[in-house]
């Protein structure tokens, strides 16, 4: 009996797995593990999050290994909790999300061009050069301060950086007539070197000469004062009788030059008769009388802008008013005894101090001469314009 009841339940069990498979066996097979579930087992608490629960005594959900869900919920509890700090990290910290941040883009306007810089002009509104004191006047001088100024130009003391000295340049102004009549003085002063390299007849020599910003420029050696500024510096005492002397001769040496190279200089004075020693004087007398007197009277003619060629065109009316001879007021024409006249005249303001006519006016002007000389002559009279 029981063998036949095993053997039945044999038959049924073979005849189940082949009705089963009748079909055809299955693409898939779902394995379910009826494994008991393990009793739950106490974690240690330090391997657990803070915010971390133990799990009940009630049965899993699902059937599941003791080792893979403890990871499970770790994880989950981990992931948990980064997940409430980076929440409460927002709510102190709020951080735009996906924040637009301007992008620059290249415009299609013209680039702004570098500001131009100033150039400060170089002459006045009369065509002087304008002196600006230790600028460059070329990269060879540097300006160092006015020595003077007159209707031609100015005269500047500048440092030679190639010779390492010191010199004097006449800058002539920007204006045509005066760029002429310097051409006509470097004509001068070429000719006074020619003929007296060594300078023994005491006129100026020029060095060179160049042509800068519209301005011809006279390189000078640099020299004293003049005569007429030591005179007003000693407030026009006269010199010592010796010291006349010493300057006569020296006059009467350039001018008897001049006249040899059949040359006129027309504009004799005190101003034009520089000192070569720069002015430097010994005071003798009290406090209230003191005088300076010359240690050297050497001496240097100047200026001879306005010197022409006995060949060449006379102007009407030459020599500064003080020093001008009778017959250029008259309009009798002039020639080399005009400068003589005017060393006369020198002469006399450096024993006196003073002018020797001190006028404006022509008619004054012959009225003083009458005083000083005598009547004019009737011939002279007769040939006046």
């Amino acid at each position: 009996m029981s063998n036949t009841t095993a053997h039945a339940k044999r038959k049924r069990s073979a005849n189940w797995e082949a009705e089963f498979y009748k079909n055809g066996y299955p693409k898939e097979v779902i394995v379910i593990d009826d494994t008991p579930t393990p009793p739950p087992q106490s974690q240690p608490k330090s391997v657990l999050p803070y915010s971390y629960s133990s799990p009940s005594n009630r049965a899993l959900p699902y059937p599941t290994t003791t080792a893979t869900t403890r990871t499970k919920r770790i994880r989950t509890s981990v992931r948990e909790e980064e997940d409430a700090i980076a929440k409460r990290r927002r709510k102190e910290n709020p951080q735009p999300v996906n924040q637009a941040y301007p992008v620059s883009y290249p415009t299609n306007h013209a680039p702004v061009p570098a500001p131009t810089p100033v150039i400060e002009p170089y002459d006045d509104k009369d065509g002087h050069y304008i002196i600006r004191p230790n600028e460059s006047l070329t990269p060879r001088y540097k300006m160092m301060r006015l020595l003077g100024q007159g209707t031609f130009g100015k005269v500047v003391e500048c440092y030679d950086r190639v010779r390492r000295t010191f010199c004097a340049i006449k800058i002539i102004r920007a204006i045509p007539k005066y760029r002429d009549a310097s051409k006509v003085e470097i004509r001068v002063l070429n000719t006074l070197k020619e003929h007296d390299p060594l300078n023994l007849n005491k006129c100026i020599h020029l060095l060179e000469w160049f042509d800068y910003r519209n301005h011809i420029c006279m390189v000078f050696e640099l020299l004293g004062q003049s005569v007429f500024d030591f005179l007003k510096a000693n407030e026009f005492r006269p010199f010592p009788a010796d010291h006349i002397q010493q300057f006569a001769k020296q006059l009467l040496t350039s001018v008897a030059f001049l006249h040899d190279l059949k040359l006129i200089h027309t504009d004799l004075k005190p101003e034009n008769v520089l000192l070569v020693n720069q002015g430097r004087g010994d005071r003798y007398g009290g406090d209230q009388m003191s005088s300076r007197v010359l240690q050297s009277t050497e001496i240097r003619l100047i200026d001879f802008g306005s010197a022409t060629f006995e060949h060449d065109y006379h102007s009407s009316v030459v020599s500064t008013r003080h020093y001008r001879a009778p017959e250029i007021i008259l309009g009798m024409g002039w020639s080399y005894p005009c400068d003589i006249w005017s060393i006369g005249c020198i002469l006399v303001e450096f024993f006196t101090g003073d002018a020797l006519f001190q006028t404006h006016d022509n008619l004054e002007h012959l009225a003083m001469m009458e005083v000083v000389l005598g009547s004019i002559p009737p011939r002279l009279k007769r040939m006046a314009k």
